[in-house]
This record gives C-alpha cells, sequence and structure tokens, in this order.
C-alpha cells in the first residue's frame, strides 16, 4: 500500500488523521473519482480477491471495479490510516422490496469510530455519499433520506424515493468476515448466466452535482436533476466516453460493439 499514490489517486490533500472528518471526505472523494464498473468481467479478465490486485489495477492503471475490489481496497487504506475496519457481508435485494439475495453476494464495510460504528460503502454504484450512523433511524445523505432498520440479527438498507415509496438496498449482518469468505460469489458473479454483472456493461461515478453513467451503448449524464442521453454506436465513441468521463484508458473494454 502506497499511501500517497492512492490519495493521489483520490485527488486528496486533506488531514490524514483516523477521524470522522477524515473519513468523510475521503468516501466522497471515493465515489467522484473512481468509478464502480464491470468491464474486465466483459473483457474476460479474471478477478480474484487479493489486496495487491486491486491496488493495481485502481491506483497504478486509474481503473474502477464492482464492490469487492473497491470497498476491498478501501478497507486497506482506511486501515493503513488507523481505522478500525470490519468485512460484512449484505445480500442484495434483486427488486427492490425482498431480501432474497445471497450470502456474500456484496461486501460492505464497518469502521468503528470515536465510540461509535459506521455504515462504510464505495462499492456499490447509487447509494449514500458519506458515511452512515450503523443505529436504526432514517438518515441524510447527498440530498437522500435513508432508512436503516434491525430485524433480529440482520440490518436493512433502504433509500426513499421521490413520493415517500421505498426502495430495499441490501441486507447485511454484522457478523465480521474474511476477505477469501467472498471468493465463491465473486467467481458466480463472473460466470453465472444468472449474474446481473453480465446482462450489460457499467462503468458509474458520483459528480459533485448528479452522475454519470456509461450503460451498455448509452452514456447518461445527470446534473441537478437534468437527465441527457446520448447513444454510442461505435467503439471509438465508448473509449473516448470512458477516457473523457472516468478517466479508463483505452483498451480497457475488449470487444466493444
Amino acid at each position: 500500500m502506497d499511501i500517497g499514490q492512492y490519495l493521489r489517486r483520490l485527488g486528496y490533500e486533506g488531514p490524514r488523521e483516523p477521524t470522522l472528518e477524515t473519513l468523510r471526505a475521503l468516501h466522497r472523494r471515493h465515489l467522484e473519482t473512481i468509478p464502480f464498473e464491470n468491464l474486465d468481467i466483459h473483457s474476460r479478465r479474471p478477478i480474484v480477491l487479493d489486496e495487491a490486485a486491486f491496488f493495481d489495477k485502481v491506483v497504478r492503471r486509474n481503473r474502477g471495479g464492482f464492490c469487492y475490489e473497491l470497498n476491498g481496497l478501501f478497507a486497506v487504506l482506511l486501515r493503513a490510516l488507523g481505522f478500525q475496519v470490519t468485512y460484512l457481508s449484505g445480500r442484495v435485494s434483486p427488486d427492490g422490496v425482498h431480501p432474497s439475495g445471497p450470502e456474500f453476494d456484496h461486501l460492505v464495510l464497518e469502521v468503528s469510530l470515536e465510540g461509535a460504528c459506521w455504515l462504510v460503502d464505495v462499492g456499490f454504484g447509487e447509494s449514500f455519499s458519506e458515511p452512515l450512523p450503523l443505529a436504526a433511524g432514517t438518515w441524510e445523505s447527498g440530498g437522500q433520506r435513508f432508512p436503516l432498520e434491525r430485524l433480529g440479527e440482520d440490518w436493512s438498507l433502504f433509500v426513499e424515493m421521490p413520493g415517500g415509496a421505498r426502495r430495499l438496498l441490501y441486507v447485511f449482518s454484522r457478523v465480521p468476515r474474511r476477505l477469501e469468505e467472498f471468493s465463491e460469489m465473486c467467481r458466480y458473479h463472473q460466470t453465472s448466466p444468472d449474474s446481473f454483472f453480465l446482462k450489460n456493461t457499467l462503468c458509474s461515478r458520483k459528480t459533485p452535482t448528479g452522475r454519470v453513467t456509461l450503460s451498455g451503448n448509452r452514456l447518461i449524464v445527470t446534473e441537478q436533476g437534468r437527465r441527457v442521453e446520448q447513444p454510442l454506436t461505435t467503439a471509438e465513441e465508448l473509449e473516448r466516453a470512458l477516457l473523457e468521463h472516468f478517466g479508463i484508458p483505452r483498451g480497457a473494454l475488449v470487444g466493444a460493439p
């Protein structure tokens, strides 16, 4: 772990002390700098749960990744800075209603800090901008409201939609996990025909005013609630969009149309 190189990748020049202020700032910078993407899966490049591989891909090669890579690497940085971090297993809701996803479907982090615990997640795509208190309640982040409920050993994270409806994001328990326990589901998401990540190429990054997403052959830019879609019809246009909006170098997506 080269902390300086990682922080330069994030464009972060703030304090490094393990405080809530630092954690919040790093969380925001991670989401706004490093994209959530599945390009390696569609290019048939195996993803393995290895911290050195995460660092090489995300920091040295200016790429993004999915939850195991992004939260796995962020945990390494936080620990290097003196934070106490625990891996947790999340079960992603397939329809926003039912908590029927498999165990180890999602890797999420718990950070213990200043006498409290925080839910940390830079690997879920469109989610909360800053760490949420790991306590039952409805928490605001990035202009959205995230209800967090506990039932027995399970915690359910929701997001409130326009009009007041709620969508279930994922369910998790606070049982500490090891990185290698996620290996089977990591392989599943790369190889199973039922995997969400094999259905479409995806690259998405939060911006200070919205979000930019490459979904299949569509570039979607949302700013201040205004959404604009642009079709991309050639491999050259796709590669240009990846470089311009995500800093991802050419050649990351093999077999683009």
